[in-house]
């Protein structure tokens, strides 16, 4: 199949990409963001490519031709542009772009349907702040096969490009909700188990040993922790002992532990057939 010739990058079009990057209010009108590097790009086309809706390469890679290049070159499907190397930096919020970026549809999930389900294991997290840490327990909860991850309003934007790149793909593929109220999770009969410094009303996470069919691990803002009415409704509240050289574990690296361990205790339950 003969090689797409791309067309100029006009100048609305560039402002839109550049608008998509930088603020949240554009993303959410859009309902779409930008995927930069030729991996994920690659992964996307082969995966749905109808999620893209536009690709850009710049003037440098493009006469490179090499194959990440070439394979892109072949979605006709796709509308593909080009343009000058300083116009794709200014584009891009890395400091050393690839050259190569993605206009991608957000993805869209039925949260009814993933509350419906008589087995339920996924992550809540409450204020979180920093874009590496929802990045990471992204990948994490995808990583270990759990169902979702909900983020209070006030956390950080999953399709902030700071979060994207962190989840290394993971933010087309794991359901990400949103919600105002961790009561649209417990008022749906999820039992909700959190995560907490160590004291006298938590228990260690390994003497937690049945865990319930339908069940959301609570995270809490990186400083502050989770707030006191969501401490309110949780079912259980755990710790994760660590070294007393250290205080506590960072959110990102708890929500790991805590999933791999639930995760297996999750499946101790299942039948065979279903593991």
């Amino acid at each position: 199949m003969p090689a797409y010739s791309p067309k100029p990058l006009s100048a609305a079009k560039a402002q839109l990409i550049r608008s998509l990057v930088k603020q949240k209010k554009e993303r959410d009108q859009e309902r779409a963001f930008v995927l930069e590097g030729e991996k994920p790009i690659l992964e996307l086309l082969a995966s749905d490519a109808m999620a893209l809706l536009a690709l850009v390469i710049g003037e440098t890679r493009l006469a490179q031709a090499d194959a990440g290049v070439q394979q892109i070159l072949r979605r006709k499907s796709v509308p593909i542009h080009t343009c000058r190397d300083s116009v794709f930096d200014s584009l891009s919020d890395v400091t050393s772009p690839s050259g190569i970026l993605a206009v991608v549809r957000q993805p869209a999930w039925d949260q009814q349907e993933i509350l419906s389900r008589s087995s339920l294991l996924g992550l809540y997290g409450e204020t979180l702040q920093d874009p590496a840490n929802v990045g990471t327990i992204v990948r994490t909860a995808l990583g270990f096969g759990l169902d979702a991850l909900w983020l209070s309003a006030d956390s950080a934007d999953v399709f902030n490009p700071k979060v994207v790149r962190a989840t290394a793909g993971g933010v087309l593929k794991l359901p990400v909700l949103y919600i105002k109220d961790v009561a649209n999770l417990t008022g749906q009969g999820c039992a909700l188990l959190a995560s907490v410094p160590a004291g006298k009303t938590s228990r260690p996470i390994t003497d937690l040993t049945n865990l319930p069919e339908r069940s959301v691990l609570a995270f809490g803002n990186e400083s502050r922790g989770l707030s006191d009415a969501t401490l309110r409704q949780a079912t259980v509240r755990f710790h994760i002992p660590v070294s007393q050289a250290i205080e506590s574990l960072n959110v990102a690296a708890s929500a790991a532990i805590a999933s791999f361990y639930f995760r297996a205790l999750s499946k101790q339950k299942q039948p065979a057939e279903h593991r």
